[in-house]
């Protein structure tokens, strides 16, 4: 598990005077729902398999790995949180939409 920094990712400095972040400012650097905007992409893994994609989510990690929960309830499927994005199992993008938009954020189908 990797170690959170209090110091917005500062590990070492020489100077004595350097300001260090505090939590609360990163908190308050947080996007809001109703100004995300996300991409949804539909990607086919090896197999024939197909995972739909959310990307672009600003914010912390326990709220990417909240709505990633809310997701996969609301399509009845697995998924996963990898490297800040989600993956639900299976081709859900128009429920993932529509699931986004009623909870107010911006959204919209991406790829080719």
């Amino acid at each position: 598990m990797a170690k959170r920094s209090t110091s917005g990712g500062l590990v070492y400095s020489t100077n004595p005077d350097h300001p260090l972040q505090d939590d609360q400012e990163t908190e308050a650097a947080i996007t809001p729902d109703n100004q995300q905007d996300l991409r949804i992409w539909l990607e086919r893994k090896g197999g024939g398999k197909v995972a739909t994609v959310v990307k672009g989510y600003i914010g912390p990690q326990s709220s990417l790995e909240t709505l990633a929960k809310t997701l996969k309830t609301a399509c009845g499927v697995g998924g996963a949180v990898k490297d800040g994005d989600i993956m639900i199992q299976g081709d859900h993008r128009d429920k993932v939409i529509t699931r986004l938009t009623s909870m107010g954020m911006r959204c919209k189908k991406a790829g080719g």
